[in-house]
C-alpha cells in the first residue's frame, strides 16, 4: 500500500545510512528526493573537511544555505528564466539527490549538476529548472545539484600570507572536489554508480566543469563532462600577480595593513564584499580584467587546457560541449522584428562597422541558418560559439575519448520569435518544460524529451545518441559534427566556421560588456 502513495515521509521512511550517519528524505511518486545534505564544513578562506559522524536521523527535506552573493539577483525576464530565491549564510556546503531506488546494487549513472552564475553568483536551486526529479524519472539515473562557495568566499588569493591560504584562491573549486568525494562514498546508497559519474554544467557550471578537468585532485572523481555555455576566451582564470594587486588594495581599502589580513576572516560579509567591489571597480577602471571571482591557476589547477596543455586524465574524459544561438539577446531597445530595413541596416552598422565586410557577413549568416531572417544576426552569440569552437578545434587534437558538439538553435514563440538565449537550454536538459510556460508548446516538448535524452544517455554510455534522433557523431580532428537541436534536428560538418570567423573579426568576444548582465540575472 505504501509504494502506491505519492507522497511518503515518515520517521522510518525513506531513510539512507550515510559515511557520516543516516539522513531522511522524501518520496514523491517514484522519486526519493533528498535536499539540503550536508557535505563538508569549512572556516572562512580554510579547506573544507570532511563532516563528523552523528548519532540519530538527520532530515534532509530542506534545501541548504546558499552561499552569500555580492548583490541580490535583480528581478528581470522570469517569463524567461524562472528563479527561486533562498537564504544566504556561509554554511552552504550543501546538496541534493533524486533516484529512482535507494538499492546499493543498481549502480544507476549518477549525473551530478554545476550551477551557473560565473564563479561570483548561483546556486543549486536558483532556477526552478535546476530540479532534478523530472530527469531523474525519466533516465532512471540519480541527479546531485552542488553548492559551493562562491565569490570573494571562494575565490580570494591570500597565499602571500601564510600555509593556511595557500590554495585560498581555489577553495569553491576544492568544495566541489569535496562533494564528489562524498559522492564516491555515499551514492550507492542512493542507488548510483561512484565509476560513472557524470558532471554536467552550464555558463559558470560548464567553466567549472572544464577546470575541473584540469585539477588533478579531481582525476578519478568524475568520468565523462558536459560544457554547457561554459567556454570562454578571458575571464575565466586568475593568475597569482592579479590577486595580489587585489588583496593589497582591498586591505587598503579596510583600513588594514598587511600584518592584520587574519581580521579579514571575521569582517562581516556585506562589509567584505562590498569592500571587494569597489577596489575590482577601481582596478578595472585603471587596466581592466580583473573579476568577482575565477579560479586561480598555480599548481593545484594547471590553467585553461587550451593555452596550457590539457592533463593526461582530461584526454580520457568523454565530453559534450555546445552553446546557443543567442545567448545574451536581452537586450531591450530596438525591435528587430518591426524596423524598417533602413533601421536594421544603420543598428548592423552600428554594430559590426560599415564595411564591405558586413556585407559578406549577412551573406555568410543567410548560407549558415537558412531559416534565419538577417534580423535574427543581432542576437547572435558573440561570447560563447567562437571559443566553444576553438576548444574542440584544441582537444579534437590530444583527446582518444568521445567529443560531441551541439548547437542550440531553437525559436521561442516570444515576442514574435526570440533565439535560444543563455539558460534556455537547462529546461530541456532537465525535461523541467513543465516549469517554464514558455515551452508549453508541442514543439519545445518534442525537443525537451531529445535533449535531455541524449544527455541522459550520454551519462550512461558517454554516446548520446538514441531512438528518437538522428544519428550524432563525435567529432574527429578538423571536422566539427555539430547537432543542431532546433524543431527539425540536424547534424552538419564544419557548419558555421567561415562566418564564425568573420563574426569575431567584426564583433570580438563581448564577455567584458558582458558581466554585469550575467552577474545581475546571475545566470
Amino acid at each position: 500500500m505504501k509504494d502506491n502513495l505519492k507522497f511518503v515521509c515518515t520517521r522510518k521512511d525513506p531513510i539512507v545510512k550515510t559515511k557520516q550517519g543516516k539522513i531522511r528524505g522524501y518520496k514523491e511518486g517514484t522519486t526519493y528526493t533528498f535536499h539540503g545534505i550536508k557535505y563538508a564544513t569549512a572556516k572562512r578562506f580554510q579547506a573544507p573537511v570532511e563532516v563528523e559522524r552523528f548519532e540519530g536521523t538527520k532530515d534532509a527535506i530542506s534545501y541548504g544555505h546558499v552561499c552569500p552573493l555580492p548583490t541580490q539577483t535583480r528581478i528581470s525576464n522570469e517569463v524567461l528564466v524562472p528563479h527561486r530565491y533562498w537564504l544566504f549564510d556561509e554554511d552552504c556546503l550543501y546538496l541534493n539527490i533524486w533516484s529512482q531506488s535507494l538499492d546499493k546494487d543498481k549502480k544507476k549513472p549518477v549525473m551530478v549538476w554545476l550551477h551557473g552564475g560565473g564563479y561570483a553568483f548561483g546556486s543549486s536551486i536558483e532556477h526552478l529548472a535546476y530540479e532534478g526529479g523530472n530527469l531523474s524519472k525519466l533516465g532512471d539515473v540519480v541527479v546531485v545539484s552542488i553548492n559551493h562557495r562562491l565569490n570573494v568566499l571562494g575565490y580570494l588569493n591570500l597565499s602571500d600570507y601564510g600555509e593556511k591560504y595557500k590554495n585560498s584562491g581555489n577553495r569553491g573549486q576544492e568544495d566541489i572536489i569535496a562533494a564528489l568525494k562524498w559522492v564516491k562514498d555515499n551514492i550507492e546508497s542512493f542507488g548510483g554508480d561512484p565509476n560513472n559519474v557524470t558532471l554536467f554544467g552550464q555558463s559558470g557550471g560548464g567553466m567549472k566543469v572544464a577546470a575541473l578537468m584540469q585539477t588533478p585532485s579531481a582525476d578519478g572523481l568524475f568520468h565523462k563532462g558536459i560544457i554547457q555555455s561554459g567556454v570562454v576566451n578571458d575571464d575565466s582564470d586568475f593568475k597569482a600577480e592579479e590577486g595580489k594587486i587585489l588583496v593589497k588594495a582591498l586591505l587598503t581599502e579596510l583600513n588594514l595593513d598587511e600584518s592584520e589580513v587574519e581580521r579579514l576572516e571575521s569582517i562581516d560579509y556585506n562589509t567584505l564584499i562590498n569592500a571587494y567591489q569597489r577596489v575590482v571597480g577601481k582596478i578595472n577602471d585603471r587596466k581592466g580584467g580583473l573579476k568577482l571571482g575565477a579560479p586561480l591557476v598555480n599548481d593545484w589547477y594547471l590553467g585553461d587546457g587550451r593555452f596550457n596543455g590539457f592533463t593526461e586524465y582530461s584526454k580520457t574524459i568523454p565530453l559534450m560541449i555546445g552553446s546557443n544561438f543567442g545567448e545574451f539577446n536581452f537586450e531591450e531597445g530596438f525591435d528587430k522584428y518591426n524596423s524598417s530595413e533602413v533601421l536594421l541596416k544603420e543598428k548592423l552598422v552600428e554594430i559590426f562597422g560599415d564595411t564591405n565586410d558586413l556585407n559578406k557577413l549577412i551573406d555568410l549568416f543567410k548560407k549558415t541558418f537558412l531559416e534565419r531572417v538577417v534580423a535574427d544576426l543581432l542576437d547572435f552569440d558573440a561570447t560563447f560559439r567562437y571559443p566553444t569552437k576553438d576548444f574542440i578545434k584544441h582537444f579534437s587534437k590530444v583527446t582518444n575519448a568521445p567529443l560531441y558538439s551541439y548547437f542550440l538553435n531553437f525559436e521561442f514563440d516570444y515576442d514574435g520569435g526570440k533565439p535560444a538565449w543563455h539558460c534556455s537550454d537547462i529546461p530541456f536538459v532537465f525535461n523541467n518544460m513543465d516549469k517554464v510556460p514558455l515551452y508549453n508548446t508541442k514543439e519545445a516538448i518534442d525537443l525537451g524529451n531529445i535533449m535531455s535524452l541524449a544527455w541522459i544517455n550520454f551519462a550512461r554510455f558517454g554516446n548520446p545518441n538514441h531512438e528518437d534522433m538522428v544519428y550524432w557523431p563525435k567529432c574527429e580532428r578538423d571536422i566539427e559534427h555539430t547537432m543542431i537541436f532546433s524543431k527539425k534536428c540536424e547534424v552538419k560538418e564544419n557548419f558555421d566556421d567561415e562566418f564564425i570567423e568573420l563574426h569575431h573579426k567584426l564583433k570580438p568576444n563581448d564577455f567584458a560588456k558582458r558581466k554585469t548582465v550575467i552577474h545581475s540575472k546571475s545566470l
